[in-house]
């Protein structure tokens, strides 16, 4: 789950690290109350959507009067922003973040992310800061520093020192330092963040340190245990298709093609969407309907993928361990009935009860196309897609 700027910077200013002033701004006179409320004769007016890159979408903008601060929140309010990682349709903007403006000497990058191969929290830092991470580490490796956490003990001071030297932080800086990336390392750690980035965080003319942009990622699963995290969550921001099925319990990610894929198990699904990329076809999503698939999970599931206008055809691929294929096989037979579903339907089943669950397909007399094979199954699904 992602959350806003103003969010993330609410939780880390809890744990000690400098944040510059600011506030919402849901109209252009709130952003104009905003401005007279920090004071000062410069601001900058933040578009509060989940994504990256949005200074270079005219997402940020610097003003230095009222009344250019007025415009801009005229501007960007009710505007979908586009950038390089929200994809052609963009973002709504529903609020900005008016935030005082800062006498920038430096800017440095930093971040924490999970790292799982290692099973580490890795920090990344370097002082190329307010550029792409990943164009900085393309054109010059060396700029680009990552430093391990081990699990056991935690990120420990001198680690933190360490990364300042790395920076090339002067003396007077390095216990500031400190202190804002141990307080960065403890919101990781103890909100179960799986990313947090801030670029940039700066170095101003009166020698301090500020997280000037902040980003922050949580672990869906232990959102239980984070009350205070699912409430930041904004619907609005995320794709209707997934939020649809996270609210009802089921591992969804779109994707943009035109089968649409309900599938019991991760493997089995990445599975499933490589076979029907191997047959020509292109998936519509990702859809794990779980352990337990009861009839009324797999109607929830036709619910969900069908969400999605541009699904041609349908590809039920279930192997049955946990699960029985005779409880699939009348999911799938209530849900065509109740649902009226139109598009081309093949269904692959195997393991338990696999015979019963044939049967009932069979005896269903609806017009479901069967597979004995994933392979058939993906080359059924897009020769239906292709003809729908």
């Amino acid at each position: 789950m992602d959350i806003h700027e103003y969010q993330a910077k609410e939780l880390l200013a809890k744990f000690g690290v400098p944040i510059a002033r600011g506030g919402l701004a849901y109209s252009p006179e709130q952003a104009s109350y905003r401005a007279n409320e920090l004071g000062g004769d410069v601001w900058v007016a933040k578009a509060q959507i989940h994504s990256g890159a949005r200074g270079k979408a005219g997402g940020v903008v610097v003003c230095r009067s009222a009344e250019e601060l007025s415009e801009a929140a005229s501007r960007l309010l009710g505007k979908r922003l586009v950038t390089t990682q929200t994809g052609p349709k963009g973002k709504l903007v529903s609020r900005l973040y008016i935030e005082e403006g800062t006498d920038i000497d430096k800017e440095l990058y930093l971040s924490f992310v999970m790292d799982r191969a290692s099973e580490r929290i890795v920090v990344v830092s370097s002082a190329q800061g307010g550029m792409d991470i990943e164009e900085v580490a393309e054109k010059d490796p060396d700029a680009v520093k990552n430093t391990a956490v081990d699990p056991a003990v935690g990120m420990q001071p001198f680690q933190a020192r360490e990364v300042a030297f790395s920076l090339g932080l002067d003396s007077g800086l390095i216990s500031k330092f400190e202190r804002a990336i141990m307080g960065c390392y403890r919101a990781f750690r103890d909100l179960d963040a799986t990313m947090l980035e801030i670029n940039p965080l700066v170095i101003t003319k009166d020698r301090n340190i500020i997280a000037l942009d902040a980003k922050m990622s949580f672990d869906d699963n232990a959102l239980y245990r984070r009350p205070q995290i699912s409430e930041l969550r904004d619907k609005s921001q995320e794709d209707p298709r997934e939020t649809y099925a996270s609210d009802r319990g089921l591992s969804y990610v779109g994707l943009d093609g035109d089968i649409g894929c309900i599938v019991n198990g991760a493997g089995l699904a990445m599975a499933t969407l490589d076979m029907i990329k191997l047959a020509g076809g292109e998936p519509a999503n990702f859809l794990d309907i779980g352990g337990g698939a009861s009839p009324e999970r797999v109607q929830k599931s036709f619910k969900a993928v069908l969400k999605d206008k541009n699904v041609k055809a349908l590809l039920i691929n279930v192997f049955a361990g946990i699960n029985r294929c005779d409880w699939v096989a009348q999911g799938v037979v209530e849900a065509v009935k109740d649902l009226d579903i139109k598009h081309p339907l093949v269904v692959r089943l195997s393991g338990t009860n696999v015979e019963e669950g044939n049967k009932i397909i069979a005896e269903s007399g609806l017009p479901i196309i069967t597979a004995d094979t994933l392979k058939d199954a993906a080359e059924k699904a897009v020769a239906a897609a292709k003809q729908a």
